[in-house]
């Protein structure tokens, strides 16, 4: 089963998708964690402690900030918080790239719950990274939509089923 919650920054989409993932568990899952942590952001660490002690022992931590399908097995649970983190790690690669990976995981006989936010119902960013990050946050998105058996919006803690 693969499965991707999506919703804006605080939105609750990592709690809700962290419920989903215990719940569709056979033994104990994975989390992995895509967070690149060579950006040197103290804040960022900060919320990535605050996720660590919310999980508390329930998971399976592994990081991988590139190569997801490089640790993903068969026949295990998942969750990928987040893909827009994995995103932004390999910014500076091809489209086709990216969207051959997402193919791959979702190939892979695994439960996955993905976890993406939400940046493209704002105006078109003015600079040329932003852009790219997100009309690439869109483009995976859709992608992540198609092969997912369950689509899940997330607004202030309320989670709504599109698929």
């Amino acid at each position: 089963m693969k499965i991707l919650y999506f919703g804006g920054q605080k939105s609750g989409k990592s709690s809700l998708a962290e419920a989903k993932t215990l719940a569709i568990a056979t033994d104990k899952p994975y989390y992995l964690a895509t967070y690149d942590h060579t950006f040197g952001d103290e804040e960022m660490g900060a919320r990535i402690d605050k996720h660590r002690i919310s999980r508390g022992e329930e998971f399976i931590t592994l990081e991988e900030s590139r190569d997801l399908s490089r640790v993903i097995e068969p026949h295990h649970t998942y969750l990928v918080d987040c893909i827009s983190m994995w995103i932004l790690n390999r910014l500076d690669e091809n489209e086709e790239v990216l969207v051959a990976e997402i193919e791959a995981l979702g190939a892979i006989d695994a439960n996955i719950v993905f976890v993406l936010n939400d940046v493209t119902s704002g105006v078109i960013p003015s600079d040329p990274i932003s852009r790219r990050y997100v009309d690439l946050s869109g483009i995976i998105g859709q992608r992540l939509a198609r092969l997912c058996d369950e689509v899940v919006e997330v607004k202030l803690g309320l989670e709504r089923r599109l698929k």
